[in-house]
Formats: structure tokens, sequence, C-alpha cells
């Protein structure tokens, strides 16, 4: 089984970038940034968008753990 994990606001702190930041470069509210990482579904395209914008891939917007 895997978990998975939201990571974005430790991206946003290693790229330098506000949350407000992040929303002008992507046309995602920043409100559904603020809450990225509390969300257990996110928006295909706010996802895309925010690792595009990062350049990042979207797997690094998240903490992936195999367990048994």
């Amino acid at each position: 089984m895997l978990t998975i994990k939201p990571r974005l606001k430790e991206v946003l702190k290693e790229k330098g970038v506000t949350q407000m930041q992040l929303s002008e470069m992507t046309n995602v509210p920043q409100g559904s940034i603020s809450r990225f990482d509390k969300n257990d579904r996110h928006v295909d395209w706010h996802t895309f968008s925010i690792a595009k914008a990062l350049g990042v891939s979207v797997e690094d917007l998240f903490t992936i753990e195999e367990g048994e």
C-alpha cells in the first residue's frame, strides 16, 4: 500500500517562493495553494500547473512511501 502526503510547503521553502507568488505564476487561487498540504484530493490542473511553475515533477510535490 502506498502512503502519499503532500509537501508543497517544503518545496516552496526550498525554491524561495511564497504562496502568493505561486498563485500569480499559476492562476491557482492562493486559498487552494494554502490548503494543498491539508487536502486529500487535488485538482489535476492545479497540481500540474504548480509543478510546472516550480520546475519540479508532480511526484516532487508529494512524499510517497511504500508500506506492507
